[in-house]
């Protein structure tokens, strides 16, 4: 990070004097023809539905309710409950650098790669294990993996369409509108990279800054790591594959904590500085620029003579192919984008001549404005761009693969389709307030006719600009890594011509990459020129150049998008209503939803519960304590044994001899099952103290017993109650426990004091309360607690006869 921040701290300088050079001096490509939205997902979400995801934490599969705003992050629900009440989702994933994949046999291919020298078979199965034939996996080189599995075929393509355009989405993380920070950091990265001798394109160029950042990071720790670690992994070859995946995780997510504050600051750091530069480089922009091109001249002419030569023998002959390879399905994918939207027209004005009114017409228009952000309409144009294979020049020109040109053709698909979408809108909701609705059939083909004619130009501008951006990619890193052993010893004796004060703006690295992109644009643009003149990759010619052909809808830009359903009163589209209040930027609205959601045939969506689904083979993974037994089961575990005939009665003989009373019975538990308990007893026999009432005479005695018979004379329960001079005995009729209580005699004789006997001391046996000295000197006894299965029984206080 320390060596990054230096090289970012001179690109910034760099960066800024580029940009303000340009804002003095202007410039810019063509103008385009349709209209651009600046935020055309405000107030949207993209997706929601359920699915299953597999739990490491205890190797189970459960029911989750998924979340797609439009900020594309992946948010889990335990169930649409929680997300409805405005709850925290449990997970929230990021997908930038993430593949998406619907076969074990793919993530076994990647897995097996991990670790070297740990491969698994060919028929090994993967330490999960499916419950449906329809998987979904997140796989990332150095973050933890998700695994997600559906019911349907027809799921499984919908959620891959989705999870796929979330990854395309957060891939493509750097922001545009930031002039002098993005090519800051861009170049910045490019420099670090090849000073350790990597050139070329990089697969992991996506997300965030911090997240590249740490992807950067992770390129060189991550095999380091894995040279010290590996060996050390003992266990099986699935043990291992996981305990690495997990180490990985760790280990990726300590990094991007790090890189997202280094990253933080180092831009504030450099955007304090930024004032003084713009002023400086305002006031001598002209002496800087003479300076530049001094020390350009003096470079090119160390340089051209080497790239000339490396130009023609080892670039020029593959140029014409890498732009076949590139052309081919690029014009395949942009072809079927101009498609996809002539059919929604045609389709919309087949609706407009089938009736309606103006509520039908809102709810078309509402699924239009959307079709560009619609994973499922757009698969088919993003699977043309997937045939796109650089195979023959990736090793010839250090190119890890077609991914980066991929992703970056469908970004520049959805862009269009879009734009496309939008002027559609605005023109004809401007026809529809000069005109009304007399005639719509009309009114959309006139529309349709401008909107297609736009498209075909800005579209051959695009991929023209694309083109030529894709050779450089391919082509500059060879030169310059060709070229390094020759011409980078020699570039330090130029930095004397550079005056210090210029230094910042100027650097010597950034010149020499200058002069040998130029020395290859000739070539490059000579090549797209050629191709497009060929008709079968409908490209326009460079001297057709349509400037401001419709002044008038450069104006209808300006206005912001037509809410169709609010203007028509349409009702809104089945599923496309996310009900969870939207709290960012403090206010609550209901958004609308772009993909409606699954729905199956006799199986009724949204799951609402979290519900399990079993494994194949439920013995092999450790369950979690799902029920109240199983999880007493875990705090006091219990040990059963069976003992033969002779040995049970002996055992029972002998805890009868220690007062124990053993009774066996039925209990049915909170889950429904009936288990067989024994339930022991202990008898205790407790002694009253004595006490002053004592040593009353019997005719006091008598007449309380006679107070306490009126007292109880409304109680339903009667037991009868024996005295005798010598000794009382309680027998209740109601409980299967007995309890025994002696006094003295009455005759006034003295006996030491007995122990207090409190309820505490004998409730953990049996649960009886005994009756003491304080109980006996209240009106009303104590009840007779029962609490055999686990159960409270309260005996009524008993009658007394005195015989």
């Amino acid at each position: 990070m320390q060596e990054f921040s230096s090289t970012y701290e001179q690109q910034y300088a760099v960066a800024l004097f580029n940009s303000v050079r340009f804002e003095i001096e202007g410039g810019g490509g063509p103008q385009s023809q349709l209209l651009h939205r600046k935020d055309p997902l405000a107030g949207r979400s993209i997706f929601s539905g359920s699915l299953f995801q597999y739990l490491e934490e205890n190797q189970k599969w459960r029911n989750r309710f998924v979340s797609v705003p439009n900020s594309y992050a992946i948010r889990l629900y335990e169930r649409k409950t929680a997300y409805d009440r405005g709850l925290h989702p449990k997970v929230t994933i990021n997908c930038a650098g993430y593949k998406v994949l619907t076969s074990m046999e793919e993530y076994l291919e990647l897995i097996n790669t991990s670790l070297p020298g740990i491969k698994g078979k060919v028929g090994n199965q993967p330490f999960i294990k499916r419950v449906t034939q329809f998987p979904l996996i997140l796989w990332h080189p150095y973050a933890r993996h998700r695994y997600f599995c559906v019911m349907t075929e027809k799921e499984q393509k919908k959620w891959h369409a989705v999870l796929q355009d979330c990854v395309r989405h957060n891939n493509n993380g750097i922001s545009e509108d930031l002039p002098v920070q993005t090519p800051a950091f861009t170049n910045a990265v490019r420099l670090y990279r090849q000073a350790k001798g990597h050139y070329g394109t990089w697969d992991m160029m996506c997300g965030q800054p911090p997240q590249i950042l740490a992807n950067l990071v992770m390129e060189t720790l991550h095999s380091d790591l894995r040279d010290m670690i590996g060996p050390r992994l003992k266990g099986k070859m699935q043990q291992k594959q996981r305990n690495w995946m997990l180490i990985s995780d760790a280990v990726y997510r300590q990094v991007l904590c790090h890189t997202n504050g280094r990253y933080k600051e180092l831009v504030e750091s450099c955007e304090v500085q930024r004032v003084p530069l713009d002023a400086r480089l305002r006031t001598d922009m002209d002496q800087i620029v003479t300076s530049k091109e001094h020390v350009t001249n003096k470079i090119r002419a160390l340089v051209s003579p080497k790239a000339e030569q490396l130009l023609q023998t080892s670039v020029q002959p593959y140029i014409s192919s890498i732009l076949d390879a590139l052309m081919e399905p690029t014009s395949r994918g942009f072809s079927e984008v101009r498609d996809i939207f002539f059919k929604e027209l045609v389709e919309l004005s087949k609706n407009s001549l089938n009736g309606g009114g103006k509520e039908k017409l809102g709810d078309n228009m509402e699924k239009l404005s959307m079709l560009a952000f619609h994973p499922v309409k757009m698969q088919s144009c993003y699977d043309k761009v997937e045939e796109l294979n650089l195979e023959g020049l990736q090793q010839r020109f250090d190119v890890h693969g077609p991914s980066v040109f991929v992703s970056r053709v469908q970004i520049l698909m959805r862009e269009q389709m879009d734009n496309s979408v939008y002027t559609f809108e605005q023109l004809f909701n401007q026809s529809l307030e000069s005109q009304g609705q007399e005639d719509m059939c009309k009114t959309i083909q006139r529309c349709q006719d401008r909107v297609l004619k736009k498209y075909d130009y800005d579209s051959s501008t695009v991929r023209k600009k694309f083109f030529r951006e894709a050779l450089l990619q391919i082509i500059i890193p060879y030169m310059l890594k060709q070229l390094s052993p020759t011409c980078s010893p020699e570039l330090p004796r130029f930095k004397e011509l550079i005056f210090e004060d210029f230094s910042k703006f100027l650097l010597v690295e950034n010149i020499y990459e200058e002069v040998v992109l130029q020395s290859v644009s000739k070539d490059i643009m000579m090549a797209v020129k050629e191709a497009a003149v060929q008709r079968r990759h409908n490209l326009y010619r460079d001297s057709i150049i349509l400037s401001n052909s419709d002044p008038n809808l450069q104006l209808l830009g300006e206005t912001p998008s037509v809410e169709w359903s609010t203007k028509f009163g349409g009702n809104e589209v089945d599923g496309s209503v996310d009900v969870a209040e939207v709290k960012e930027g403090g206010s609550s609205r209901r958004r609308k939803q772009v993909v409606s959601m699954i729905q199956l045939d006799g199986v009724p969506l949204p799951y609402e519960s979290c519900l399990e689904v079993p494994d194949l083979d439920p013995c092999d993974n450790p369950k979690s304590p799902d029920s109240v037994n199983e999880i007493r089961g875990l705090i006091n575990p219990m040990l059963e044994m069976v003992l033969p005939a002779s040995e049970r009665n002996q055992e029972e003989d002998s805890l009868k001899r220690t007062g124990m009373e053993i009774r066996t019975g039925t209990v049915i538990s909170e889950d429904g099952l009936e288990e067989d308990i024994t339930h022991l007893t202990t008898k205790v026999e407790t002694v009253s103290r004595k006490s002053v009432r004592d040593k009353s005479s019997p005719q006091a005695i008598l007449q309380e017993l006679k107070g306490m018979r009126k007292h109880e004379a409304d109680k339903p329960e009667e037991m009868v109650f024996e005295s005798t001079s010598e000794e009382t005995e309680v027998r209740p009729d109601a409980s299967e426990q007995t309890a025994e209580v002696s006094t003295a005699e009455s005759d006034g004789e003295s006996s030491p004091k007995s122990p207090l006997v409190t309820d505490s001391s004998l409730g953990s046996d049996s649960g009886f309360q005994s009756l003491t000295s304080k109980g006996m000197d209240e009106v009303d006894p104590l009840p007779l607690n029962e609490s055999l299965d686990k159960e409270e029984k309260i005996t009524s206080p008993v009658k007394v006869v005195l015989v």
